[in-house]
């Protein structure tokens, strides 16, 4: 049998000018035997395939269906500094509690490499972890924050600094008379809030003393949306983009979070925030929509925003190319 392969080849040899052509199919019949005095050519083993990247959130379509004044969403991607997001990520919204993660970094980076008293470092973990009201209160006094009405239309010191060390082009002062000056009033965009989270991940906020603390403190955000955990000044803040994310991105490390919620009776809405931050990525997503809807709403639609972004997406097929078309 092998003899007349070998004719064949020859034939073939002759008819290509006389170079013998030994296919790899050969080269397996012959299995590597130099016995037989045909010396054959030995497999090359293929190489081995490259293994996807870990999921992370990249920029991609978003379709929420939602009903309210404002939806707006903003991803920025850590390593390119590329920001995407809706049409109206430069829109604004009140922050609510979502500046606190600001106002404890700002406050801690003045400090340097001193300690912070013992009360305002318990009170920067509970302005943080549980949202408390009172907690942020302090912590913004200490940082030189002030609730008068700062002059010429300018935010006061706190939330001047967030726009100069953090390059944010659309933050600004409240417009609701009478709580111009309150932090929880600032107006900041979508894409403003991904830069926030990216200036805090990066150490720029609370500088290199404090950072990896306030992410850690960020990522022990407690309580749920449930009536039991939402007080008058404080409540239960961990929902929103962290339940959109798969266990694929969870457990490559902690996601560092601060949302911002409030019922506002002046203009019949709840402003909902949300701010999750990781080593690759920063997400914001801001709304208002009517009271009589929940809590849960714009925790659900935060949720969807993030799963949405997920890249690969879970289940995804692998795409195998396909040989070209005999010609």
């Amino acid at each position: 049998m092998r003899s007349r392969v070998t004719m064949v080849f020859a034939v073939v040899a002759v008819l290509l000018g006389g170079v013998l052509l030994v296919p790899t199919a050969y080269a397996r019949l012959s299995n590597g035997d130099s016995s037989g005095g045909g010396g054959g050519a030995a497999s090359v083993a293929a190489p081995s395939p490259t293994p996807p990247p870990p999921p992370t959130l990249a920029a991609g379509p978003v379709s929420v269906s939602f009903k309210g004044e404002f939806f707006s969403w903003a991803l920025l991607e850590r390593e390119t500094g590329k920001i995407s997001g809706s049409p109206n990520m430069t829109a604004t919204s009140s922050t609510e509690s979502m500046i606190k993660a600001w106002i404890v970094a700002d406050y801690l980076r003045q400090l340097g490499d001193k300690e912070p008293t013992e009360a305002l470092k318990k009170a920067s973990v509970l302005a943080i972890r549980d949202s408390n009201d009172a907690a942020a209160n302090k912590v913004y006094a200490a940082a030189g924050g002030s609730y008068k009405t700062p002059p010429n239309g300018q935010p006061g010191p706190v939330i001047q600094r967030a726009i100069k060390i953090c390059g944010l082009t659309d933050t600004k002062r409240g417009n609701v008379p009478k709580y111009e000056g309150w932090w929880s009033f600032t107006r900041m965009s979508p894409r403003d809030a991904a830069r926030l989270g990216d200036c805090i991940a990066s150490g720029k906020a609370a500088g290199p003393k404090w950072t990896e603390w306030v992410l850690s403190e960020m990522s022990k955000v407690r309580g749920t949306t449930a009536d039991k955990d939402q007080k008058a000044d404080s409540g239960g803040g961990r929902w929103g983009i962290i339940d959109g994310l798969p266990k694929s991105i969870t457990a490559q490390g902690p996601v560092s979070m601060k949302n911002g919620w409030t019922r506002l009776y002046y203009d019949g809405n709840w402003h909902v925030n949300c701010l999750a931050v990781t080593d690759k990525w920063s997400l914001a997503v801001m709304m208002r929509y009517p009271i009589r809807s929940s809590l849960d709403y714009g925790a659900q639609a935060c949720a969807s925003v993030a799963t949405q972004l997920v890249t690969p997406q879970p289940g995804a097929a692998l795409k195998v190319p396909q040989p070209a078309e005999a010609l």
